[in-house]
């Protein structure tokens, strides 16, 4: 198989970065389409030329770390799927693909097609945790949690954070990402007694970081692989308004 690459180079964040064209020969259709770019940098290799930097890391579909847009779409048309784990036979021999990195002002691109998504380490930090002693693993049955809530405690907790629904939203929004992060402890009863602040605090952060504003066009629940509903959104909008209404004013400092 033979393919014409349009691939995003850049750099460093300073340096401007343009779409510069490649032919890969050679590909063979079991490969993953990260085995695909390695067979392509071997070639740039061989030629003196410098490699394509993308970020990779389990090559599972669990780590998040793979992804960047291939024809306009976060990890490319398969749904449900990573970079990693796309493979060429999705593809036809001839296809001109294009490779971006994501594209949001909370995502500074590092080089070629890896981007910086600290931003989402922030928001974790700033809540995504229960603080409660919870000393050694407890009995299984010890704290009764319905099998519903327990379900879709795990829907929300099969986030990967790649970052995906932020680029594929039009205003780069980060609800998905944030919700899924709040919802899988704010649904457990071990999540209780910081459920609302939990909630302020991670959105609070989400929007420090430069997101934008969710318009509920889905596309990020479109490209999401771990296929995660918007309806997160909505649930921590509700715990976020209850905090924010409730949220008791903190002394100012005396001088």
């Amino acid at each position: 198989m033979n393919l014409t690459l349009h691939v995003w180079r850049q750099k460093s964040p300073a340096d401007e970065g343009r779409m510069v064209r490649y032919e890969v020969t050679g590909v063979t259709e079991h490969a993953s389409f990260l085995e695909m770019l390695d067979i392509l940098n071997e070639q740039l290799i061989q030629k003196g030329e410098e490699p394509v930097a993308f970020e990779h890391d389990c090559r599972e579909g669990i780590c998040g770390s793979c992804g960047f847009m291939i024809n306009g779409e976060a990890h490319g048309p398969l749904p449900h799927t990573t970079v990693c784990q796309l493979h060429m036979r999705h593809f036809k021999d001839g296809d001109v693909l294009h490779l971006e990195p994501w594209r949001s002002k909370a995502f500074p691109v590092v080089k070629d097609l890896v981007v910086d998504r600290g931003a989402f380490d922030r928001i974790i930090q700033s809540g995504g945790f229960v603080s409660v002693a919870t000393g050694s693993a407890p009995e299984a049955n010890l704290i009764p949690v319905p099998k519903a809530l327990s379900d879709r405690a795990f829907d929300a907790a099969a986030c990967i954070a790649c970052g995906a629904c932020v680029a594929q939203c039009p205003n780069s929004a980060a609800q998905l990402f944030t919700s899924a992060k709040v919802s899988h402890l704010n649904l457990l009863p071990q999540g209780q007694p910081e459920r609302y602040d939990r909630a302020l605090s991670m959105v609070e952060a989400m929007e420090k970081e430069g997101f934008g504003a969710c318009s509920n066009y889905a596309e990020c629940e479109a490209v999401c692989p771990k296929g995660i509903s918007i309806d997160f959104i909505a649930k921590m909008n509700r715990d976020y308004l209850k905090a924010k209404s409730t949220a008791v004013p903190k002394p100012p400092l005396e001088a």
